[in-house]
């Protein structure tokens, strides 16, 4: 079950389930759009892989009891701000892969 982080691990901004802005990469590493635009340069500081939108998950329970009310999103707050420098130098090394290259 995708845990839903209530937040970005780098500038620690509130990411609610139903965010729009709220972006993972594959082991659910949870930042929002402005830092993986702006900051992270689509590379996730701790394994190198792309972002792709994060899923929103009903609020409403639609069929089956899969909504937020039986499966709610975690409360477990991931903030390790990005050494930005560090980073600059982690997307250089992987030189123009796209994400699926990786």
């Amino acid at each position: 079950m995708l845990e839903l982080r209530p937040s970005c691990e780098h500038c620690n901004t509130a990411l609610p389930p139903d965010s729009p802005e709220a972006r993972i990469c594959s082991f659910e590493c949870t930042f929002c759009a402005r830092c993986v635009d702006e900051v992270l340069g689509n590379v996730c500081p701790n394994c190198g892989g792309g972002f792709a939108p994060r899923p929103i998950r009903p609020a409403r329970d639609w069929h089956g009891g899969n909504s937020l009310g039986n499966y709610p999103s975690s409360q477990r707050v991931v903030y390790r701000p990005v050494d930005v420098a560090a980073h600059a130098e982690f997307v250089a090394s992987l030189g123009a892969l796209p994400p699926e290259r990786r």
